[in-house]
């Protein structure tokens, strides 16, 4: 079965000018920012620890383009790749209906869970793939609320490329 990528993920240093170098450069967006984001039920690597992050979605054509700001220090899957004043790519991402069989298949192929958390009604995971694609792999699940969501940010981006 193939997967379809629909995110790319970047760790920033500044949300804010992250946000106008891609829409800038790309024309991506317009972007939606939840600041300072808290999940009722986050684990990293097994503790349940949970690191300050902000994040900006927004896209450019089909693909979701999300940038990571992390806060603090606190350690997290995106320290675990960059250091603070650090920046760059950081995960891929696809949609699954089946969460759990995909958990499974993944953890099946060697892959270790190093973030699993589920906000807004959704479960996500990433998984460390960064020996093979040089970042990790998120799974999310694709309730329909979600997806409406989704559908509406590439609706306002396609809207503003067509208006301009």
């Amino acid at each position: 079965m193939k997967r379809v990528l629909f995110q790319h993920a970047y760790l920033v240093t500044d949300l804010e000018q992250s946000i106008d170098k891609w829409t800038r450069v790309f024309g991506a967006g317009p972007f939606q920012i939840v600041a300072h984001h808290r999940a009722p039920t986050f684990h990293y690597r097994g503790t349940d620890s949970q690191a300050d992050v902000s994040y900006a979605f927004g896209y450019l054509g089909e693909l979701m383009i999300q940038l990571v700001q992390q806060h603090d220090d606190q350690a997290s899957i995106y320290r675990d790749m960059y250091k603070a004043g650090q920046e760059g790519f950081h995960h891929i991402a696809y949609l699954v209906h089946d969460f759990a069989a995909e958990r499974q298949r993944l953890i099946d192929l060697g892959y270790e869970p190093a973030c699993e958390l589920f906000a807004d009604g959704v479960n996500a995971a990433y998984f460390d793939a960064r020996a093979d694609f040089g970042g990790f792999i998120e799974i999310h699940g694709d309730p329909p609320h979600i997806i409406a969501v989704f559908e509406r940010w590439k609706r306002a981006h396609l809207e503003r490329v067509n208006a301009g």
